[in-house]
């Protein structure tokens, strides 16, 4: 028997107006809004990531060019997902900016998607990602790389990352644009099970975030001198020879 989550919001109910939503929010207890306004099942303490939404969502802009970029890449047949983050160093925020999540297609049509986002930015992989073993894994990485990806192999410290990501968050120093509609969904549900383990389902999008954390700013780079020339002129501010060494 197939079974399918749908969760729904106060947005998708065209009859409660602005003023009947917000005496509704006022109404409902904090710990009780998300799951009220949103569908977001309550995780309590199971929550790995206990941070309100609208505490690191904001909304999308455009990148600047001197900020670093990279992505993280979680694979699988069900599914595959890449997360791109933009680095603003001066202040040391991540941006999460861009999604990529396609299930059931081959490594050329998702290479094709991962490229359309910039064929510089270089991407972290776990070399054992989706069950593979670790040469299993690295003969995937070399069929990626052939199809034009730039991949290293990502440091797999599960509770090490976990930790990183949620410090980020904690500290304001991880930001997710609000059009990440499938990074969000996942967010919702991530959480573990009654013995501590993380629950394995949905969670490719939060697996590629924290691939991109622990090793992606590590390979992050600059934009190409070549693909900024519009943006640079128009911020008098802007020095290339300092920026991109």
């Amino acid at each position: 028997m197939s079974r399918s989550v749908v969760m729904a919001t106060w947005d998708d109910a065209p009859h409660l107006s602005d003023d009947e939503k917000k005496e509704l929010w006022n109404s409902i207890p904090p710990y009780q809004r998300d799951a009220r306004s949103k569908g977001i099942p309550q995780l309590g303490s199971g929550a790995i990531y206990p941070v309100p939404e609208e505490d690191i969502a904001v909304s999308d802009f455009p990148i600047p060019a001197w900020w670093k970029r990279s992505y993280g890449l979680d694979v699988g047949w069900n599914m595959t997902a890449a997360i791109w983050s933009a680095w603003d160093q001066d202040a040391d925020i991540v941006y999460l900016y861009s999604e990529y999540y396609t299930g059931q297609a081959e490594p050329a049509v998702h290479a094709q998607g991962i490229k359309s986002r910039g064929e510089w930015i270089r991407g972290v992989i776990d070399p054992a990602s989706s069950g593979r073993s670790q040469k299993d894994g690295e003969q995937l990485v070399h069929q990626y790389r052939v199809l034009g990806l730039n991949l290293t192999f990502a440091i797999n410290a599960v509770e090490a990352g976990l930790f990183e990501v949620y410090n980020r968050m904690v500290s304001g120093r991880i930001k997710i644009f609000r059009s990440l509609r499938h990074w969000f969904e996942e967010y919702r549900m991530y959480r573990r099970d009654e013995n501590g383990k993380i629950v394995k389902q949905a969670d490719h999008l939060m697996d590629a975030t924290r691939y991109d954390i622990m090793s992606g700013l590590q390979v992050a780079s600059f934009m190409p001198l070549e693909l900024t020339g519009k943006q640079v002129r128009k911020n008098d501010d802007y020095d290339p020879l300092h920026d991109y060494r």
